[in-house]
């Protein structure tokens, strides 16, 4: 069995997925985390004195949070930090494509289109990329070039959104996908909280995190958005329930 986390940003797979992928990687899933940027427009930067240098130490992170959570593939692509809602989607989508196609996964997982609680706007693309490589990395008229490569296509079986039970009070509204599997992740909170702190250059959001994933993070809730089988809609048990 085999899952792959398409984020946004280092830290994210941490902070929105570290759970989920500690608790299957110890099931024996092979898990991959594919993040579309370095992180360099954040707003803690360490002691990076350039984006370049920024970059550099918030990949050496990301690498650190993926081995932490027993992550067997973990890839940064250099798409610009806020900057996801101009990328061009025929590109980001194909370099998602790919590597769906090289890593073949039965689960996807990602944002939904709101962007999760915090409604980023980069949290919101990568969603929507990996909602459009889940669907196209199947077809053999999608990024047909690929195939003279060597690859195949590849149709992933389902596709989640993070999705939750909360909003943060004083934000601007958002509407999050209806929770249709929440996963215990009690047993592994704390690999996930010491993942995220593997995010050095973000130690001032340490404890904002830390209290809000112990008032609220027994859980982590999920929102089946696709499936190749057609079903009705049903609350799950587990990810890969009917895989």
């Amino acid at each position: 069995m085999s899952l792959l986390c398409i984020t946004a940003h280092p830290d994210d797979e941490a902070g929105n997925f570290g759970g989920t992928l500690a608790l299957y990687g110890r099931r024996g899933v092979s898990t991959a985390v594919i993040c579309l940027t370095a992180g360099a427009a954040a707003r803690h930067r360490g002691h990076a004195r350039s984006g370049d240098e920024l970059k550099a130490i918030r990949r050496d992170e990301f690498a650190a949070s993926c081995r932490r959570l027993g992550v067997q593939h973990s890839e940064i692509l250099d798409y610009g930090d806020g900057q996801l809602a101009g990328a061009d989607i025929q590109q980001v989508t194909g370099d998602l494509v790919v590597r769906i196609r090289r890593l073949r996964p039965q689960v996807v997982l990602t944002f939904g289109p709101e962007g999760g609680v915090t409604a980023h706007p980069d949290h919101a693309m990568a969603g929507i990329f990996a909602s459009l490589a889940f669907q196209w990395a199947g077809r053999r008229d999608r990024y047909a070039g690929q195939f003279e490569a060597g690859l195949e296509p590849h149709r992933a079986q389902k596709l989640y959104y993070s999705t939750g039970l909360i909003t943060i009070e004083g934000r601007q509204p958002v509407a999050q996908a209806p929770v249709t599997l929440s996963i215990d992740i009690s047993a592994v909170l704390d690999v996930k909280l010491l993942a995220f702190q593997d995010h050095k250059t973000q130690a001032p959001l340490f404890p904002i995190f830390e209290e809000a994933v112990r008032r609220h993070g027994g859980f982590e809730h999920w929102h089946l958005a696709a499936c190749a089988d057609p079903q009705l809609a049903r609350e799950e048990n587990d990810l890969f329930d009917g895989v």
